[in-house]
């Protein structure tokens, strides 16, 4: 055993046989408190035994029969992989006419000519010690109806009959399993797979179903070309009767497998370590299922419970233990043992009573520093027992925090997830329990952020000239910035032209190479801003007097110095044209693989007319050079004479070699193939070497040429292999390849995340947690969990609603995220599944969570009808988004007086059930503005508000129509109906028949062409402001005074049933604050009687016009 460790070594390395330590291994681990024990170990050496020796006999098979080849390996332990290769270790073509079983033979549903041969070998691959056995080659002859005619033919006389019947045509019939029905016992949580090979001609097509149900989806998949049904993570509910059907043109067979599901014991609720202070009170509950239903046994500190020392604070009742007033001394461990037939489950559970006031271990006065508008997070690490409460207040004598502002995490840290500048300060955190309180403050400081105030801008500037980037910031003026320049996302080059100054970059004496995009980057130790900008370098304006050109190509190229590796060429520079030769370029040419395909060799300095070259093997090469100045490029020189190096072992290996597998059970080596004149001579080829990597095996390997890719097939799922391809010809080998790691191929994984919790923060947000599930099931590269949830109801109008899931995927191992953007007071459900590069696995189960109560939208709609002297009907319709159930109605009103001045505000609360109000005992012939909201028990919601008139008093309007005449009378009997007075009556009587007669007399007027005198006024006053009448309607206009020539507003007018919806309606009084003059009802009433600007509404509002009254539009007329 390993100093310092529980851990226990077994080496055999130095001699000993492994079979002598197989066995069960159990480690206990004791101390004063108690003893834990670890699951029972098992111990097995592997066995990979050697075939049996037996005597194969040749098959001869009629075409069209067909034939089962039996591999029946070796038992090893663990069992070997199966697969058929030929002599040439070539796997064997399989279809749906010839396939391999489950347990190793070779199906032919029917034989064909083309299956004759003598190499049909079974390998058995023995994974653990990597060694594969090879069974004795099976013969198979196939005769063919042609060649049976053709024998006896020659044995028989002209006059015999002769010939064998054709190839006849067969129903299917099943090869494995036989008979009609069979059982099949599996595991929950293993792969269930079940086969059916049938033979017949043509090739019968296999089909399954599921009798009574569906095959389940997202974990069924079909192999073998749909012989085999594989069902991952299989549970009890996969438990039935499974029919395959083979099925062609003559007819059908079937076969019933009845499936039963049992299963191992599985957690429902493990044992869960206990701190319990002396007296109190606790329970350890171990709960498991599994089928059978597995057995509950209890252990103390190693010993069975019926014989450890009693403890009267403890009684055991089946799968639970009570622990009443413990005393320190029942500090113990636990053990919960769950068991079946099928396998058992051990945990450990430390009932720890211990008495500690509380302590926190955050240190005192820890500043916080953050930036404007971040989170900001503030630890209170804490220790008790009992498990002290944690509160936390803000300055001296401050309240205790509470709110959605505040997110309060069970570690005790306190969350702001958007600070603001009001919270700095001082925060206590005090934790008390029984024994104890104490608290420890922190700091917090709230930062500006940093801002860049003045961008580097986009620049355009000539050669050799000079230019400038600005980058002028602004910064908390306790944060210290660092300013960095980069040059298209690298450091600036090392040069003295390049001057950064406090707010600026200069770059002098500009050449082309300093084309490119600028960055400026700023830093403090909170956070970090940039911006960027692109400099283009364009070309001076040249002398005229001087033409500036590319130069002319060089000339007389010469070979000189022939070496196996090396060689010299030297030129004559052509004419420079004014701009001197910066350098020269000498590219090659590789006649002998790639002919007419030029090549970068090298480059010198324009002063330089020869150059030593190194050389390739095995290359016919012929060098031109091409000279460069700052205006470009000359045209190539002409090639040089060719010279052939001698051939040589390769160099160098293939580069970019991966291993990734395309199936579950195989591994895809590909490498990026040597160029022609990297192969160094003739036969290029490639060793490709595998093995299994922290397993101790010799590399297989195989040599291939003309490829870039190789398949080794019957590997195990996702397991890494040290790989490495290293480079032949016909003259050696390369140099030792560096080894590269690969993974056999992915499959999906095959659990779901547990334990999936959900934590809703507020009506809106959630927080989701899981336990990473086992990185063996996960059976690929883990990149994430993806988290499903979907709105099942809203809980205020229990109505069902299309189901439209949302997905959210979180990269890397993490184990939790949060759920944006829910809709209050609704039930919403969840599962979590985890992503590989195969794919998703299966889902958790679903999991259920509702989202607290919020406030209510505005009510859908407000209508004032009925208006009498002193009363006003309301009508309204329940919020849109109740968020939560309705508590009651808020209305408030006030009247307006005709200079906008506000009365009273007069609230009154309504029942939430009712829908209607009748307002009493108002003011006659007073504006009113009413206050609309609805309020739930978290608070109110967004109001909606109306305005309405109360009608005149009628004696009021006849003093108005006889102002000279019996005003008092008609201030008297203010109740009498002016509708049934006869004056009334017979005046309306007189106006209707004048307004008939005006209008007969102006329709004849326009008939004859004629104008009437209105007409004659418009065309005098083409005034498209003033309308004495609008046609559509026949409302009348007014006329602006002086001070005010604005037009009536667009959009002024009300649905003539008062309803006013919020999504397009605004308080009805920001049009009297601009000042317009008038507008119109649809009934022709004048509402624009005020001026004068309006008063601050107590909340924002929607926009309407008093109700329809013709005393008012008689009023607003005279």
């Amino acid at each position: 055993m390993k100093p310092n460790s529980g851990t226990l070594v077994i080496n055999i390395m130095n001699g000993g046989k492994a079979e002598a330590y197989e066995g069960v291994y159990q480690c206990t681990a004791r101390n004063e408190r108690g003893a834990a024990i670890s699951n029972n170990i098992v111990i097995r050496p592997s066995r990979s035994p050697l075939w049996t020796k037996e005597k194969l006999e040749p098959n001869h098979v009629r075409e069209g029969d067909s034939l089962v080849l039996h591999c029946r390996p070796p038992v090893g332990l663990p069992p070997p992989i199966i697969f058929w290769m030929d002599n040439a270790f070539q796997r064997l073509p399989q279809s749906e006419r010839v396939s391999q079983g489950l347990n190793g033979d070779l199906y032919f549903s029917n034989v064909q000519p083309e299956d004759s041969r003598e190499d049909y070998i079974c390998y058995a691959r023995f994974n653990h010690t990597q060694t594969i056995q090879q069974k004795q080659p099976i013969s198979v002859k196939v005769f063919s109806m042609d060649s049976l005619n053709d024998t006896i033919a020659a044995n028989l006389s002209d006059t015999d009959i002769y010939g064998a019947k054709p190839v006849t045509e067969r129903q299917p019939v099943l090869l494995t399993p036989t008979g009609s029905t069979s059982t099949k016992v599996e595991l929950r949580g293993n792969v269930l797979l079940l086969e059916c090979i049938a033979a017949g001609l043509p090739t019968p097509v296999i089909r399954w179903i599921k009798e009574g149900g569906e095959l389940p989806a997202n974990r069924t998949f079909f192999e073998n070309f749909k012989k085999t049904l594989k069902i991952i993570d299989v549970s009890e509910a996969d438990s039935g009767n499974y029919k395959c059907i083979a099925r062609n043109t003559l007819g059908s067979a079937h076969h019933v497998i009845s499936v039963t599901v049992k299963a191992a014991p599985y957690w429902i609720t493990a044992p869960r370590n206990l701190v319990l202070s002396p007296g109190e009170d606790g329970t350890l509950i171990c709960r498991a299922n599994g089928n059978p239903k597995p057995s509950i046994s209890w252990l103390a500190n190693g010993v069975p419970i019926a014989i450890a020392p009693e403890d009267p604070s403890r009684k055991v009742d089946g799968d639970t233990i009570i622990f009443s007033h413990v005393q320190e001394r029942s500090s113990a461990v636990y053990q919960c043992n769950a068991s079946n037939e099928y396998g058992y489950l051990l945990s450990n559970a430390f009932v720890n009573v211990l008495a500690e006031p509380p302590r926190i271990l955050t240190p005192a006065n820890k500043l916080y520093q953050v930036i404007a508008d971040s989170p900001a997070l503030l630890d209170c690490a804490y220790f008790g027992s009992p498990k002290p409460e944690i509160e936390w207040f803000k300055g001296v004598k401050g309240s205790i925090l509470r709110g959605n502002e505040y997110v309060f995490h069970d570690n005790g840290t306190l969350e702001i997830p958007v600070a603001q500048k009001n919270s700095a300060g001082t925060y206590t955190c005090v934790a008390r329990n029984e024994l104890g309180k104490i608290q420890n403050e922190v700091q917090l400081e709230i930062k500006d952020p940093t801002m860049i105030i003045k961008q580097p801008e986009y620049k355009v500037i000539q050669r050799y000239g000079q230019v400038s980037f600005e980058c002028i910031i602004k910064h908390d003026s306790t944060l210290l910035p660092t300013v960095t320049w980069l040059k298209d996302n690298d450091e600036l080059p090392d040069d003295d032209r390049f001057l950064v100054g406090k707010d600026n970059l200069t770059i002098m004496n500009v050449t082309d190479k300093d084309d490119g995009t600028y960055t400026c980057i700023v830093n403090t130790t909170l956070d970090s801003v940039s911006a960027s900008a692109v400099l283009t370098v364009v070309a001076a304006p040249p002398t005229p007097a001087i033409i500036y050109a590319r130069p002319n190509p060089p000339f007389d190229l010469e070979l000189t110095g022939q070496l196996e590796r090396s060689i010299d060429l030297s030129w004559i520079p052509g004419d420079e044209n004014n701009s001197p030769i910066t350098n020269f370029v000498i590219e090659y040419e590789d006649a002998l693989h790639e002919p007419g395909v030029w090549h970068y060799q090298t480059e010198v300095p324009g002063t330089q007319t020869t150059v030593q070259l190194k050389l390739s093997p095995y290359v016919n090469y012929s060098f031109r050079v091409i000279a460069v100045n700052k205006i470009g490029r000359s045209q190539p020189s002409e090639p040089s004479e060719q010279y052939l190096t001698k051939s040589a072992s390769p160099d160098e290996n293939p580069a970019n070699v991966q291993g990734i597998g395309s199936e579950p059970d195989n591994l895809v080596i590909t490498w990026e193939p040597l160029k022609g004149f990297q192969s160094n001579g003739p036969g290029l080829q490639y060793k490709v070497s595998w093995r299994q990597k922290d397993v101790d095996d010799e590399w297989t390997s195989v040599i291939v040429a003309n490829v870039s890719k190789y398949i080794v097939s019957g590997t195990p799922t996702f397991v890494p292999y040290e790989i490495k391809v290293q480079a032949l010809n016909d003259l050696g080998y390369a140099p030792e390849p560096s080894e590269v790691i690969g993974h056999s191929g992915e499959d999906l994984p095959m659990v779901a995340p547990g334990n999936v919790q959900v934590h809703v923060i507020n009506s809106t947000l959630a927080k989701v947690h899981w336990d990473p599930v086992p990185l063996k099931t996960v059976r690929g590269h883990l990149q994430g969990y993806k988290v499903y949830y979907w709105k099942v109801q809203s809980l205020s109008r229990r109505s069902r609603r299309h189901v439209e899931k949302k997905i959210l995927t979180f990269r890397g191992n993490k184990t939790f995220g949060m759920l944006p953007g829910l809709e209050p007071y609704s039930s919403y459900k969840l599962n979590v599944r985890v992503v590989n590069g195969k794919g998703e696995g299966p889902a958790s189960p679903d999991k259920v969570f509702k989202t607290p109560e919020g406030v209510p939208s505005s009510p859908s709609f407000l209508k004032i009808t009925n208006p009498t002297l002193d009363s006003l009907t309301l009508e309204w319709g329940s919020p849109t988004h109740p968020n939560g159930v309705l508590t009651s109605y808020t209305l408030k009103f006030q009247p307006i007086n005709n200079t906008h001045e506000l009365g009273p505000l007069v609230e009154i609360r309504i029942p939430a059930n009712e829908s209607s109000l009748i307002l009493k005992n108002l003011n006659y012939s007073t504006r009113y503005k009413f206050y609309f909201n609805a309020q739930t028990s978290v608070g109110s919601g967004s109001q909606i508000t109306e305005e309405a008139v109360t009608i005149m008093d009628e004696g009021k309007m006849a003093g108005i129509l006889r102002p000279a005449v019996g005003a008092g009378k008609a201030m008297a009997s203010r109740q009498v109906d002016i509708a049934t007075q006869g004056w009334f009556i017979g005046l309306m009587c007189a106006v209707a028949l004048l307004i008939l007669i005006l209008l007969i007399v102006c329709f004849i007027r326009r008939n004859k062409g004629g104008k009437y005198p209105v007409k004659e006024k418009e065309d005098a006053h083409a005034d498209p402001e003033i309308q004495p009448m609008k046609e559509d309607d026949g409302t009348f206009g007014e006329y602006s005074d002086a001070e005010d020539h604005k037009p009536l507003k667009k959009g002024s007018r009300t649905p003539s049933d008062r309803t006013v919806k919020k999504e397009d309606s605004d308080d009805s009084l920001v049009d009297y604050g601009e000042g317009v003059n008038g507008q119109f009802n649809e009934d022709g009433s004048f509402i624009g009687q005020y001026s004068g600007k309006k008063e601050k509404e107590p909340a924002e509002g929607n926009e309407s016009s008093e109700a329809p009254s013709p005393v008012n539009a008689m009023n607003s007329f005279v």
